[in-house]
C-alpha cells in the first residue's frame, strides 16, 4: 500500500497521480461547501394550513382553523407557527439559546442559511360542548399521519424527558429554565379531562417535528367520547379526521426557492 500523505503538497501529488471521475469531483465540491456555483441548498418547509379537500363535517374557518361539528359539540384545530408561539410567550422567547419558551427555540439564530429552526409541530385544540352531558378527548389518541409515517402526540412526561437533558446537574440557571418550561407546559398543554355541558376547553397538542419532505398530513383524533354510561364507560365515540398541507422544497444560498410539485 502507498504511504499516507503527511502534507498538503504530498496529498496534492497523490491526488493528481490517478484519475478521478468528474461527477465525483462535483459531488465533493457540493458536499464540502456551499460554493458560489450554487450547489448548496437547505430544505424548506412552509407553515401548515388546512387542505382544500376535507372529510365530511370538517369546515375550514378564516384563520387556518378547521372545525368538526356534531350536534352541539364543536372541535377546532389550528396549526401554530413558531412566530405565533413566540408572540404568545413573548417574555420567554427573547433570550436566544436560553429562551424558556417550551414550544420553540425562541429567537435563537442558527448557522447561515437556516436562520431559524423548528422544535416541534404544535396545534391548538379547542373543544366547545353546548349539548352533551359530558365529552372527552384524550390527547394521547391524536396522531399525525404522513404517508407511511405516524407522529403521535407528546405528553408532559415525554416533554419532561426531552428538557431534562438540558438541566445539567439539576442546579443553577439551567435547572431554573427547565422548571420554567415545565410550568408553562403544565398550564398550556391540552389536558385529558372530561368537558361538561356549557364548557369550553382549549390547550396545545405537541407532535415531533415533521420530516422536511412531508407536505401533506392527516390529523386523526381517535375515540373522541360523546356519551358515557352509568359506570362512566364510553358508549358512543367518534373518529375525527382533518387534512393539512404545506409547501416543501429547497432554498438556495442566493435566495432562490424551488418548491416540490407534490409534498
Amino acid at each position: 500500500t502507498s504511504p499516507k500523505p503527511d502534507s498538503l503538497e504530498a496529498m496534492a501529488k497523490a491526488t493528481t497521480s490517478r484519475s478521478i471521475h468528474p461527477a465525483r469531483i462535483m459531488g465533493l465540491v457540493c458536499l464540502w461547501g456551499f460554493t458560489s456555483l450554487g450547489c448548496g441548498y437547505y430544505h424548506y418547509a412552509g407553515p401548515l394550513q388546512p387542505a382544500i379537500q376535507q372529510p365530511d363535517r370538517i369546515v375550514i374557518q378564516g384563520d387556518n382553523t378547521v372545525s368538526f361539528n356534531q350536534g352541539q359539540l364543536q372541535v377546532e384545530l389550528r396549526p401554530l407557527t413558531d412566530a405565533e408561539l413566540n408572540r404568545q410567550f413573548a417574555t420567554h422567547s427573547t433570550d436566544g439559546p436560553a429562551s424558556m419558551n417550551p414550544y420553540t427555540f425562541g429567537d435563537t439564530r442558527f448557522w447561515e442559511g437556516e436562520k431559524t429552526r423548528q422544535r416541534f409541530t404544535t396545534f391548538r385544540l379547542r373543544v366547545t360542548n353546548d349539548g352533551f352531558p359530558k365529552v372527552k378527548i384524550d390527547p394521547s389518541r391524536i396522531v399525525l399521519k404522513a404517508g407511511g409515517a405516524e407522529y403521535w402526540s407528546l405528553n408532559l412526561q415525554q416533554l419532561d424527558t426531552y428538557y431534562r437533558a438540558y438541566a445539567i446537574g439539576f442546579r443553577g440557571n439551567e435547572y431554573s429554565r427547565y422548571q420554567e418550561r415545565l410550568d408553562i407546559l403544565r398550564r398550556t398543554l391540552y389536558k385529558n379531562e372530561e368537558i361538561f355541558i356549557d364548557q369550553q376547553v382549549e390547550g396545545y397538542v405537541v407532535f415531533p417535528m415533521l420530516h422536511h419532505s412531508v407536505g401533506n398530513v392527516e390529523l386523526v383524533i381517535h375515540d373522541a367520547v360523546l356519551r358515557f354510561d352509568h359506570r362512566n364507560e364510553p358508549v358512543e365515540t367518534v373518529e375525527i379526521e382533518c387534512h393539512f398541507e404545506r409547501d416543501v422544497g429547497r432554498i438556495y444560498r442566493d435566495g432562490r426557492l424551488d418548491l416540490d410539485m407534490a409534498g
